[in-house]
């Protein structure tokens, strides 16, 4: 199982509106290097969901639901979509400073590449979000 980071604003597309919805298509992702990482998602995957722009933390887990698939709100139908569903969310949310902070996560990818909306998490910083979020 491979585990992910993907970002939402919160005023767009909460942790909370997921949850209340039990699933959704996590669409709209334009960036080429975002989209690969879209189509190498399995069913299952873990995800953690982070809050951008407003909050700045990964608060909760969710799972893909359902593998990549043309986008519906692509007309061109070149990038891909998939389906998340909520897991739990976090006991205690893990802000971007703490995240920034830990020397475990210094090599993350979303520092990387900050503004991409999707992004690879390895099974060591994974389990340091994890601790961090007291889950």
């Amino acid at each position: 199982m491979a585990h992910w980071l993907i970002k939402s604003e919160p005023v767009k597309y909460s942790f909370e509106d997921l949850r209340r919805d039990g699933r959704t298509v996590w669409d709209g992702v334009r960036n080429n290097q975002a989209a690969l990482y879209l189509k190498a998602m399995k069913l299952g995957d873990e995800l953690a969901f982070y809050h951008s722009n407003e909050g700045l933390a990964v608060v909760g887990v969710a799972k893909v639901a359902k593998e990549a698939f043309i986008d519906p709100t692509d007309p061109a139908g070149r990038f891909v979509a998939v389906e998340v569903a909520p897991v739990r969310a976090l006991k205690t949310p893990v802000p971007l400073a703490a995240l920034k902070a830990h020397p475990d996560l210094a090599g993350m990818a979303m520092f990387r590449q900050f503004r991409l909306s999707v992004s690879p998490v390895t099974v060591a910083e994974w389990k340091t979000i994890m601790e961090l979020g007291g889950s």
